[in-house]
């Protein structure tokens, strides 16, 4: 088996039963249910498999209660509102949205949704799973939406209404443009997509006005940044505070090696400690309802920080607090202090054996995919400080891992050399490719935090014409690519610069931040097998700006500059060191780099 069970796979029948049914995991409608729920599937049989003995006696693994709408109800829904007559390329995400939810969904679906809605009162997370979604070569990984409700309305008229809303964003989402320039980019006929959503119950704990899980989980079985001594095969897991979305979305999270989960991230001091480490969560909102927004998939979502975490009770097996007299950083939050969200309680003293948890979760999957893997879950802790928590970890998602088996040779001294366009030994990916000819960089003199939005605006004009050009060029910028939040990066989304083949995340000393990881973004990055520069400002080896300035402009705004030398470039990267090199392909031309 060379991937994910296949996409006919089907459920049992929806019984208009959710908490109380004979089954966790049903089916609404006879058609496909998509990538996303046949991954949740899969692992809910794989961990049947394992339940004698249970992997970890004392933890609740499983996938939540889910219903799958399949994708008949999908064809219905488009077919009998004339939807698929719009003139989607002409029209913004808003009026898509705008136009899905004047429709009608088929009648025999209202009647299981609002059966299944009279008896759930709690969040709920409304998920695409498209047909083409999680697929092994193109997982469309965050290309459609996921909304959460909080489904708390004392009536059922109003959940009905809010779920009824979601379902029909989620399938507009399908039509979008990200999804359309996604499309475009693996070569799929748009015809061949159908959207399948999944109900699924929330994974996390009620506080107040806010519903989270303590612990959101992304764990990969390759570690593409790894630094010593992590190992690249021996994986890599990002940790946040609250939903998911932190770390999907490419925001703050604690990035660590499965086979050294005590080591920290290298940052340079306490200091830049307590600025890299995450600050804000998300959170389901369950308090006062917020402005009606139908079309924003953030609509019941709220941020908080880790004060209202920890007036929630939700740090003391997360969190470190730092002590200013002896400049360090001590696990949990029994001091006043500066609180550091580390998860120290967790990995270094193991009030839980989590990273035991997920090592095993993660080996199992490989193991049954036959393929590098990506998970997704949810964790909740119950107890004290110092004594065994009780925990229910809820597994979200599996999908493939593209990875590249060829064998490229970089070595140290590749990176000095005075050839060299941009040298790194922080690269994602593995392979080499010799077809680029067009460079687009962000203009280091002119760059600020602030202009990040404007430059993905720019970024995303230049990609579309060299995308409809056929042209793949090399993407050079500063911060973290594909950051929610603009003042970590540029704010693009896959779709704005789906064309790069090779793509540089430089720093500066005004943008100095923890690399990324663990992101859908960085998923679709190694799907479509893009090489992925971190260049760290002040290393001995890293860009020519010099001989970049100096290539033939093509177009040039107040921040990003589009160059087109009279050679293409070669990209060489490493997987097995993490080492790359970017070079002119001809002597001749390299040597003018040295110039």
């Amino acid at each position: 088996m060379s991937g994910l069970k296949p996409l006919v796979a089907e459920l049992p029948v929806f019984d208009r039963k959710f908490w109380d049914g004979a089954f966790r995991c049903t089916q609404i409608g006879t058609g496909a249910i998509g990538g996303k729920a046949s991954g949740l599937v899969f692992m809910k049989d794989l961990l049947a498999a394992q339940s004698d003995p249970p992997f970890f006696p004392d933890v609740e693994i499983n996938v939540p209660t889910m219903a799958v709408i399949a994708t008949d109800c999908f064809d219905q829904f488009v077919a009998q509102n004339c939807l698929a007559e719009l003139r989607f390329e002409e029209m913004t995400d808003d009026r898509i949205a705008h136009a899905f939810q004047k429709g009608n969904l088929p009648v025999e679906l209202l009647g299981d949704l609002r059966a299944l809605i009279v008896q759930v009162k709690t969040p709920l997370a409304i998920r695409s799973s498209s047909l083409l979604e999680d697929a092994l070569e193109r997982p469309f990984a965050g290309v459609y939406a996921t909304k959460m409700i909080p489904n708390n309305q004392p009536d059922p008229d109003s959940r009905f209404r809010r779920l009824v809303e979601a379902i029909k964003f989620v399938y507009a989402s399908t039509y979008f443009r990200e999804a359309r320039d996604y499309l475009r980019t693996t070569g799929t006929n748009p015809g061949e997509e159908k959207m399948a959503v999944i109900i699924q119950e929330v994974v996390g704990q009620r506080r107040g006005d806010r519903f989270y899980p303590h612990v959101s989980g992304v764990a990969r079985s390759v570690n593409f940044y790894a630094f010593e001594p992590a190992r690249p095969e021996e994986g890599v897991v990002s940790l946040a505070l609250g939903l998911g979305k932190t770390i999907v979305d490419g925001g703050i999270a604690w990035t660590f090696s499965p086979a050294y989960p005590k080591k920290p991230p290298p940052f340079d001091s306490v200091r830049e400690l307590l600025k890299g480490t995450q600050t804000e969560f998300w959170a389901v909102n369950m308090g006062k309802p917020p402005a009606y927004n139908p079309l924003s998939e953030t609509e019941y979502m709220v941020r908080a920080n880790l004060a209202d975490a920890e007036a929630d009770d939700a740090l003391c097996l997360l969190a470190s607090t730092y002590d200013p007299e002896r400049d360090r950083v001590v696990p949990g939050i029994g001091s006043r202090g500066p609180r550091v969200l580390n998860f120290a309680p967790l990995l270094v003293q193991e009030q839980f054996p989590l990273n035991d948890l997920v090592k095993t979760l993660l080996i199992a999957a490989e193991k049954d995919v036959h393929a590098q893997v990506e998970i997704e879950f949810a964790i909740t802790l119950q107890g004290e400080l110092g004594e065994r928590p009780r925990v229910r970890l809820g597994f979200l998602q599996v999908r493939s891992m593209v990875v590249s088996d060829q064998v490229v040779d970089v070595t140290v001294e590749d990176l000095s050399d005075p050839c060299a366009i941009v040298a790194s030994d922080t690269v994602l990916g593995n392979g080499a490719t010799d077809d680029i000819q067009d460079i687009v960089f962000v203009r280091p003199g002119n760059f600020s935090p602030m202009n990040t939005p404007v430059i993905a605006e720019e970024l995303e004009s230049i990609n579309r014409e060299l995308r409809d050009q056929k042209r793949p060029f090399l993407l050079i910028g500063f911060g973290r690519w594909g950051s929610s939040h603009s003042s970590l990066g540029i704010p693009v989304d896959w779709s704005q610069i789906s064309g790069a083949r090779a793509i540089v995340e430089a720093t500066l000393p005004e943008m100095n931040v923890e690399l990324s990881q663990g992101s859908h973004f960085f998923h679709n990055l190694s799907s479509f097998r893009a090489s992925y520069f971190m260049v760290p400002h002040g290393r001995r080896f890293g860009i020519n700006w010099d001989w970049l300035n100096r290539q033939p402009l093509v177009s040039e705004t107040e921040f990003v500059r589009h160059v087109r030398p009279t050679e293409k470039v070669a990209v060489r990267v490493d997987g097995r060191s993490a080492r790359g090199v970017i070079l002119l392909q001809t002597q001749n031309n390299t040597s003018q780099a040295k110039q």
